[in-house]
């Protein structure tokens, strides 16, 4: 099985690895140094790849999720003939470079994915695996799907520790997710010492019981055992597959091998020295690619471009069989949305009450008929979020034609397989569950903004105002704490209007993620709304309602549920004499990409007097109150009560503003 030049391939990549991280004197060298066996039978022997087409559509994926073996990747885009050059090897981790500590997809030719966060990488490829078995049911010809790639993954200790990996396991399995394969470096060290410290599961026994395909391989460095391992998970297709890999971290190191000492440091220049010499490899040579290493990719890089040219092939076919189809492949390929694919959009009846997730749900219903490549649900709160699409069909493993992904209470998880069906820009896919449960997914948003994926997030009971559920239910921080994220476009729309506008602008961003927040109770569907909702909320704030001539004393600026509270303060306001502006501010985002005029036309410099409404957490409105102004929110914990009662005593009713504003102007 081994060949000389398959083993000088090999040590190229450890080398690679261990040069990289001397020489920028930081990164971790031990796990590229074990893995290095198993991913070179991997991308020479079965990864379909073509480096001079990295994207394209029918490759397959290959998720690096331990992302601090960076070095490993970069080593073999370089060997496999991707525009990584040497020099940008010789710039690991610097300023510039496109070689970053852990890889970045938007960055880096042919990484697929932005891992680091452990177990994140593993829950994108569920996503992907998902993205790709939804392409194979929608896009096929008589002789078999255009789609028909598969996932592979290399996973550590370390990502199988976290939750979101198991959360996405379960799923993966429960859904029959086969072109999904994970091999699983179980090295047996993390940065604290030996895993036995806290972990002692049988990996395996676990994966079956999710309902997965399991191999073991004794020896990392068996390459005939890692094919036979590689081509059985191959030919699986009714279960995901994982590949455990026994290895050394730090393979060849005679100090170094099988401690924690070579997960995050570099091995010191007299152990990459001895560690050289012990592997046969001259001590005095750093990035050393001998052509024997580049010819043991050819291979496989010859066979991934005459499989990237029958695709063509088979997608020129397409073209003139199904013309329908094939034509909205193109436009989702192109990432582009169909004509008039918001002309069937909902009105809503000035004067009644609706609660803006219900809005919300009957946007999402408008939508998806022209608009196949929306797809999501929710964490178990389809019934709440107004997230499933009616007629659509629940995805599983005996419908993958089904539109309404059900992912269960794993919201960690949700997140990460609505990234990776994201990275395979054909879906636009959304996901939702209570604002205050953003918490469980944040990692999974703060990297889709990282990444600049259209992911759509829906969270309803967006406020103390959910009522009942008391406060363990009841959002107060987290608001602020998505406007903190950069990239990410927060939406907490004023009515049934502003939300149909907010989701407008959502499916019309083609770069970063959206949330919307959207109220549990009904609220008033507003008649300062109505279509000038669409700029308004286009440009993140508005003038809702103004002061005779324009000429406030007074600005109440708000989101959400309190923008009609304030437009009932204003006319108590107006009553006794007081000009008052109403600004919804449905996004800061939005609103501070506006141009400085537009900005203070909303917001003009001499009104001092600026009061702030909003039920939660009062972090960040100073930027728009000013010195001379105030902020109405919510400081503590909510309660259990039915909403209006904690209108009532948080000071969220037209008479508490009016009298904050009182208070204000003195």
């Amino acid at each position: 099985m081994e060949t000389d030049r398959d083993q000088t391939a090999i040590d190229t990549l450890r080398f690679l690895a261990v040069d990289m991280v001397e020489a920028a004197q930081s990164g971790h060298p031990g796990a590229p140094m074990g893995q290095a066996p198993m991913a070179f039978v991997l991308w020479s022997r079965f990864l379909r790849f073509d480096p001079d087409r990295p994207d394209w559509p029918d490759r397959d994926r290959f998720v690096l999720s331990c992302g601090h073996a960076s070095a490993l990747l970069y080593g073999l885009l370089h060997l496999a003939g991707f525009d990584l050059p040497i020099e940008e090897l010789r710039q690991f981790r610097q300023l510039g470079s496109q070689t970053p500590g852990h890889p970045e997809n938007f960055l880096t030719p042919g990484v697929e994915t932005t891992t680091g966060p452990l177990g994140q990488g593993f829950g994108n490829a569920v996503g992907m695996a998902l993205a790709r078995e939804k392409l194979a049911e929608r896009y096929s010809l008589e002789d078999g799907p255009l789609f028909d790639h598969r996932i592979w993954v290399l996973a550590s200790d370390g990502d199988l520790m976290e939750g979101v990996a198991s959360e996405a396991a379960s799923l993966a399995g429960h859904l029959e997710l086969g072109c999904l394969n994970v091999l699983y470096d179980s090295n047996r060290i993390t940065i604290d010492g030996a895993t036995d410290l806290t972990f002692s599961e049988n990996v395996p026994g676990r994966f079956e019981a999710y309902g997965w395909h399991t191999e073991e391989v004794t020896d990392g460095n068996d390459l005939g055992a890692i094919d036979a391992a590689l081509e059985a998970a191959a030919r699986e297709d009714g279960r995901p597959s994982l590949i455990l890999v026994r290895t050394h971290i730090g393979y060849g190191s005679p100090n170094k091998q099988d401690t924690a000492s070579a997960h995050g440091a570099p091995l010191g220049a007299d152990e990459v020295r001895r560690t050289k010499e012990a592997l046969g490899w001259p001590p005095e040579e750093t990035f050393r690619v001998p052509k024997e290493a580049r010819m043991a990719f050819a291979p496989a890089r010859k066979r991934g471009s005459g499989l990237a040219d029958r695709w063509e092939e088979r997608l020129t076919r397409f073209r003139k069989e199904i013309p329908d189809r094939s034509r909205e492949l193109e436009r989702r390929l192109a990432r582009e949305l169909p004509a008039a694919w918001d002309e069937d959009l909902p009105s809503f009846e000035v004067g009644s009450s609706l609660a803006t997730r219900k809005a919300s749900g009957a946007v999402l219903q408008s939508v998806a008929g022209p608009l196949p490549e929306l797809v999501g649900g929710s964490a178990d709160l389809s019934g709440s979020n107004k997230t499933l699409i009616n007629d659509g069909g629940d995805f599983s493993a005996r419908n993958r034609g089904g539109r309404n992904l059900r992912f269960g209470v794993r919201e960690h998880a949700m997140g990460a397989i609505l990234n990776g069906m994201a990275l395979s820009g054909l879906f636009r896919p959304y996901g939702g569950t209570f604002l205050i449960f953003s918490d469980y997914l944040r990692p999974t948003i703060r990297l889709a903004a990282l990444m600049g994926l259209p992911v759509l997030y829906v969270f309803t009971h967006d406020s103390i105002f959910l009522g009942e559920d008391g406060p363990t239910h009841q959002p107060i921080s987290q608001l602020p704490g998505l406007r903190a994220i950069p990239g990410l476009v927060t939406l907490r729309p004023a009515d049934a209007w502003e939300t149909r506008a907010a989701w407008r602008i959502a499916l019309t961003r083609t770069r970063g993620p959206t949330a919307l927040c959207l109220t549990r109770q009904k609220i008033p569907v507003l008649a300062e709304t109505g279509e000038r909702a669409d700029g308004g909320v286009a440009h993140g704030g508005y003038v809702l309602a103004d002061a005779p001539g324009g000429e406030p004393d007074l600005i109440l600026l708000a989101t959400g549920s309190e923008v009609w509270v304030c437009l009932e303060a204003r006319r108590r306001l107006a009553e006794e004499g007081v000009g008052t502006r109403v600004v919804s501010l449905p996004s800061w985002e939005l609103f501070e990409e506006q141009d400085r005029e537009y900005r203070e036309r909303v917001l003009p410099r001499g009104v001092t007097r600026r009061l702030a409404v909003e039920a939660a957490a009062p972090l960040g409105w100073e930027r728009y109150t000013g010195p001379g102004g105030a902020i109405h929110g919510q400081d503590g914990f909510g309660a259990s009560a039915p909403w209006e009662d904690l209108a009532q005593r948080f000071g969220f009713t037209p008479e508490a503003v009016a009298e904050a504003a009182r208070r204000l102007l003195g």
